[in-house]
């Protein structure tokens, strides 16, 4: 599908000049644009590539002389990167399944599958598992007991939903993700070596060796409306009650969130984080690539971790983290500095040791 300049403005809220009659089927870096193409020129640094592609327009920063770009039309956005969001949805032409439902699928007679829903060969939908209306089920996908999907939702290939999972309106979940597998709980007949060690921070004692009992987990997995979900992350049901994410909350790619688990709204959660059982995130939080969080803490409303943060104790609202263990991200700066001048620190002490030992070497 193609639109001209001045639909897309419109569309976007933005400010169209030049030759809005322009029309344009998809996007493109500058260099790579042809005539066809909507170039994505946001920087003045990005905008130098646009004289060797053939773009004849481009979205712009709002004061760029697109004239002096040698480009007939522009999109001129105050905020370029956002105006993205509203572009890539209307230039998205989706995954090309067919709608309906497949013949390959396997529906369970109690299952209630609303209006305008569809469903992808060899998917399997179980007893009592509702599907909201306009929602999207691709290939390979299962829905298990008793789930409750929303509304307009889209379930990517091979997606896994357990049983008691509730999701809002408008939930992605991408290739491979799992939610609502049971939780990692497991308990000993006696004290264990785990638990002693976590009691005296390193002495285990005289614990015995002992076999590992399951804990079932009888809880679900509640999910708040508009959240996303990565491809291959994992997010377990609660032990007794639900594991929770909230509203507007985005989740990366590998993502392991642990049972029990409350999560709050518009967080993001960036690739590779591993949240233990019980932690309580609060609203707006950011987690960086790899940050670990240890077991039965919190996280206060608007906290930053930087990638590679280990977070082993609670952390009060609006801090911003970095390092292992996680400390104000200032002072892991500063520790970093001092690790860089170690070398030299190590150096000066050596010679200091020569003069105190041998006073006339300095002479």
């Amino acid at each position: 599908m193609s639109y001209t300049i001045e639909q897309i403005a419109a569309a976007l809220g933005t400010q169209a000049v030049g030759d809005t009659g322009i029309e344009v089927d998809s996007l493109a870096e500058p260099t790579d644009a042809g005539p066809r193409h909507l170039a994505l020129a946001m920087k003045p640094q990005f905008a130098e590539s646009l004289k060797d592609g053939g773009a004849r327009a481009a979205v712009l920063w709002e004061d760029a002389d697109w004239q002096a770009l040698g480009l007939e039309a522009a999109i001129l956005a105050p905020r370029p990167r956002y105006a993205m969001s509203g572009l890539t949805a209307m230039l998205d032409k989706g995954q090309g399944w067919d709608d309906g439902i497949h013949p390959t699928a396997v529906i369970h007679g109690d299952a209630r599958l609303e209006k305008g829903v569809t469903v992808g060969p060899f998917s399997v939908i179980a007893k009592g598992a509702e599907i909201g209306a306009g929602t999207v089920i691709g290939p390979h996908c299962s829905v298990g007991m008793d789930a409750r999907i929303g509304q307009m939702s889209l379930l990517r290939e091979g997606v896994k939903i357990g049983a008691r999972v509730t999701t809002g309106d408008r939930f992605i979940a991408q290739p491979g993700a799992a939610i609502g597998g049971d939780g990692f709980s497991f308990v000993t007949a006696e004290t264990s070596g785990v638990e002693k060690v976590r009691e005296t921070l390193g002495d285990r004692g005289e614990t015995a060796a002992q076999s590992w009992t399951r804990i079932h987990s009888l809880g679900g997995v509640e999910i708040g409306d508009d959240v996303e979900i990565g491809a291959n992350t994992t997010v377990d049901c609660g032990t007794i009650r639900s594991t929770r994410i909230g509203r507007g909350s985005k989740i990366d790619n590998l993502v392991m969130i642990g049972h029990n688990v409350e999560i709050g709204e518009d967080c993001l959660l960036c690739g590779q984080v591993g949240i233990a059982g019980s932690v309580k995130v609060g609203n707006n939080v950011v987690l960086g690539g790899k940050t670990g969080v240890s077991d039965n803490i919190f996280i206060g409303d608007n906290v930053i971790t930087g990638g590679g943060t280990i977070v082993l104790a609670n952390i009060p609202a609006g801090r911003v983290m970095l390092g292992y263990p996680a400390m104000k991200m200032e002072t892991t700066m500063e520790v970093f500095k001092g690790f860089r001048r170690l070398k030299r620190l190590f150096a000066d002490v050596a010679e200091l040791k020569k003069t105190v030992s041998n006073p006339s070497a300095k002479d």
